[in-house]
């Protein structure tokens, strides 16, 4: 991880010279010198060497960071799969429970009931409240 963090800090100084190189930092002066001329090649030279390796080497870890994003990406789709399949039968046997009257009057009673049970709770916590405070 801090190998990316070292080449993240480093692209802005290989980029940093861009400017000198688009502004004409290598057009010819006018008095014409072989060897300041070859220097400033060479000097270009390095720095492009050394841009380009960066960007190959960053565009390597950007293709990794994808390839593990797909897989993860695959795995959670065939994940959701199995659940979409396993919520469907469980909708299919509610359906089934939900069709016979005896079960829904069942079912309503039992909801009915939990309902009496939670407001007399409430009610009997919010009367030992006001007699207390």
């Amino acid at each position: 991880m801090s190998y990316r963090r070292d080449n993240r800090s480093s692209r802005s100084s290989l980029l940093d010279g861009l400017d000198s190189l688009e502004e004409g930092g290598l057009r010819a002066s006018s008095s014409y010198s072989p060897e300041i001329n070859e220097r400033d090649n060479d000097k270009a030279i390095d720095t492009l060497h050394d841009r380009v390796s960066f960007l190959k080497q960053l565009t390597g870890d950007i293709h990794e960071e994808v390839e593990s994003h797909n897989s993860m990406l695959d795995r959670v789709g065939n994940k959701m799969d199995g659940s979409r399949g396993m919520m469907l039968g469980t909708m299919d046997r509610f359906k089934k429970v939900f069709e016979k009257k005896s079960t829904r009057k069942t079912c309503s009673l039992v909801g009915y009931f939990a309902l009496g049970f939670i407001f007399i709770y409430y009610l009997i916590r919010m009367l030992g409240y006001f007699t207390l405070g």
